[in-house]
């Protein structure tokens, strides 16, 4: 049993491994990694090495994995490094429902964990370039649209919903993220940002949903946050998950700044491709602050706190956080000119 998650019992494997022609199974042990109501195991055979996925319960939308699944087929396709989906031996289907569960079957990705090294960061924004140079003329679109961070109603009510329940400091921090949040999405309102086009976006790049080998990315591992949206939300949200600085088990700890260096190279290697204009390198500051507080508000209105943190400790490194960014969105700007 995999301690502290969900995990397979021995029947539910052999049932769910009879569906796949993957040869004689000569090993299978357990991987820990990413969402514990995922179960994950690693499967060696004479044909190969694979991973078997239980989709977590609200991961396991149907439409939704049919969707990525397609995706994830388009961008194999054009070379870009996905795990493979191994098929089912009966119906050739790329995931498996057995009791109203959902299972796939990846070949094993190999490589490392990022590094933070330079040519990898710049490597991250090169790659996010070509996912989205690859599905600018896909058809496909996702059969239920997600909200965006940006000018977000749910982003507010929850926002409300921490000041509302707090007094003192969080009260206070709470209202002050609300101040913030609304000058930002004023600020890429007044960008012409609706009439923008909306193509598919990740949704989720950031470098725990990726692998990576001789300072290149191998194999981006997670397509559940696929949406439809201009793809400088996706920029944003990549620049912000490569530069954000944390490093100590306690958020009060972390410091106000994002690594610049790594901010720049994620830009620069975006632009190795796809090329930003002004209006573009301008509005990713305000885009970052929105999507720094759209990440933090959801689990802590709704149990006070944020995985293993304090609600009130991430919500006031979150806040200092925003400053440094709005204080120094010229810098930021700036700097990346420079070095494009």
């Amino acid at each position: 049993m995999t301690k502290g998650g969900a995990h397979f019992t021995s029947q539910e494997l052999a049932l769910v491994l009879s569906h796949y022609d993957i040869g004689i199974i000569q090993q299978i042990r357990p991987l820990v990694a990413g969402s514990k109501r995922s179960p994950k195991q690693v499967i060696v055979s004479d044909k190969g090495k694979y991973l078997i996925k239980r989709r977590a319960r609200g991961k396991d939308d149907r439409s939704r994995i049919e969707f990525a699944h397609s995706i994830q087929s388009v961008l194999s396709e054009k070379k870009f490094p996905v795990s493979k989906l191994i098929t089912t031996r009966d119906s050739n289907s790329t995931f498996l429902e057995i009791e109203n569960h959902i299972y796939e079957l990846f070949e094993f990705a190999t490589g490392v964990r990022f590094d933070g090294k330079t040519e990898s960061v710049e490597n991250a924004g090169l790659m996010l370039a070509k996912f989205h140079s690859y599905l600018r003329d896909c058809s496909l679109r996702p059969t239920e649209q997600r909200g965006c961070f940006h000018d977000s109603k749910s982003v507010r009510g929850h926002l409300k919903k921490i000041s509302s329940d707090n007094n003192g400091d969080t009260h206070k921090t709470s209202s002050s993220l609300m101040t913030i949040y609304n000058k930002a999405s004023t600020n890429v309102n007044q960008t012409g940002f609706d009439k923008w086009p909306c193509m598919i976006v990740h949704g989720d790049w950031h470098p725990g949903n990726m692998l990576f080998s001789g300072g290149k990315i191998s194999a981006v591992l997670d397509f559940d946050s696929l949406n439809s949206a201009p793809i400088i939300t996706d920029i944003a949200n990549g620049a912000l998950q490569f530069s954000i600085v944390a490093g100590r088990p306690d958020p009060a700890q972390w410091p106000d700044f994002l690594n610049q260096e790594n901010y720049v190279n994620f830009i620069k290697g975006y632009c190795g491709k796809i090329k930003l204009d002004k209006t573009n390198l301008r509005i990713l500051a305000d885009l970052m602050i929105e999507t720094l507080i759209a990440e933090a508000v959801l689990p802590i209105a709704a149990t006070g706190s944020f995985s293993n943190f304090s609600g009130a400790d991430f919500l006031s490194m979150i806040h200092r956080k925003c400053v440094w960014i709005d204080s120094n969105r010229n810098e930021l700007y700036a700097e990346v000119k420079k070095n494009l």
